[in-house]
């Protein structure tokens, strides 16, 4: 079976971490994130998979040059402008020349979510396109489905005014296409599934939805990346099996650590280096970073080869980008984003 992955955002939401890196390049326990949804998906019977590029497409095929990510064979459709997310699967799908029943994934989206459930219900009602539901409890920053009994969808409202959405069922980025839905979207130009493609087929009576309450995550902001971490860790997502992880924390085999430090529901990547007296509590340190003696960081993603100064302390939620440095005795916590292009 074939997939879609659509990876070609730039994770603003992410910045700076995403200056250089897509944001499905970041890495759960050392982990890239599109590894782990192409596993998930192998699981369920994909053997082909097309990923929808637009940023920085060339991180994505140089980490992969045999065109394999987790057992699956890959092919690149790169965007020469954005085309939003109908246009993206619409250009996927003919560069791949998909011609049956097709997955289309959020690749920014870590689930364990039943697709082989979802693929017997879409047959079973004969649609053109099926969405998985996550029931959440604010659906103010999704795309919300109501639906009828038989599942068919009844509107599609994206991103309702809080304590207004119909329903806390929300889009949860896993659809299935059969090949005649491309035609309900326009040939040329940016499009955008949510907005355009699936109201037109809800209004035709041929978008039905079913509802699913596996672990689900979308990992688009500072704060989802560093739970979607934390979860690993603490075993709560189980489609990868994740190694190495010891008393609730991950470190490569690579990372220079002090004995003296406490490591608390943390990930510590390849190279990094750790001084004595410090704590580190629901945190990433990415490849290459540096936090020297008497530190204290909670809830921070400290990016690659970024310096942690002497003494400082880091609250939730710092981003400290690739390279930075920050100053010995430092004291940060709140919206914290350090680093640029």
């Amino acid at each position: 079976m074939q997939s879609i992955i659509l990876v070609g955002g730039k994770g603003t939401r992410l910045r700076p971490l995403t200056f250089e890196t897509p944001k499905q390049m970041l890495p759960l326990a050392g982990v890239p994130m599109i590894e782990c949804v192409l596993e998930s998906l192998a699981s369920h019977g994909v053997t082909d998979a097309v990923l929808s590029l637009g940023y920085l497409p060339d991180r994505f095929i140089e980490a992969y040059p045999s065109n394999v990510i987790a057992g699956v064979r890959m092919t690149y459709a790169v965007e020469a402008e954005p085309l939003d997310t109908a246009g993206a699967i619409r250009y996927a799908a003919t560069v791949a020349e998909i011609d049956e029943t097709f997955l289309v994934v959020n690749g920014d989206i870590v689930s364990d979510l039943n697709v082989t459930r979802l693929l017997e219900f879409h047959r079973e009602r004969a649609s053109e396109v099926t969405i998985a539901l996550h029931p959440v409890d604010d659906p103010s920053c999704f795309g919300v489905v109501p639906t009828a009994d038989d599942g068919r969808v009844l509107a599609f409202v994206e991103k309702p005014p809080p304590g207004e959405a119909p329903t806390n069922l929300i889009n949860a980025g896993y659809y299935v296409f059969e090949p005649r839905a491309l035609r309900r979207i326009a040939p040329e130009g940016p499009v955008s599934v949510e907005r355009e493609t699936f109201p037109i087929l809800a209004a035709a009576g041929e978008l039905y939805a079913l509802a699913d309450e596996a672990y689900w995550l979308d990992t688009g902001t500072p704060q989802a990346y560093l739970q979607a971490n934390v979860d690993v860790l603490q075993g709560r997502h189980s489609r990868h099996h994740f190694t190495g992880i010891v008393a609730g924390s991950w470190r490569h085999p690579s990372a220079t650590i002090d004995a003296s430090v406490t490591l608390l529901n943390t990930v510590v990547d390849r190279e990094c280096v750790v001084g004595s007296d410090v704590i580190l509590e629901d945190s990433v340190l990415l490849p290459g970073a540096v936090v020297q003696s008497g530190c204290q960081i909670r809830s921070c993603i400290i990016g690659p080869e970024a310096v942690i100064g002497t003494d400082s302390v880091l609250g939730p939620t710092c981003v400290v980008g690739a390279k930075e440095r920050v100053a010995a005795a430092s004291r940060l916590s709140g919206d914290v984003r350090l680093g640029g292009v």
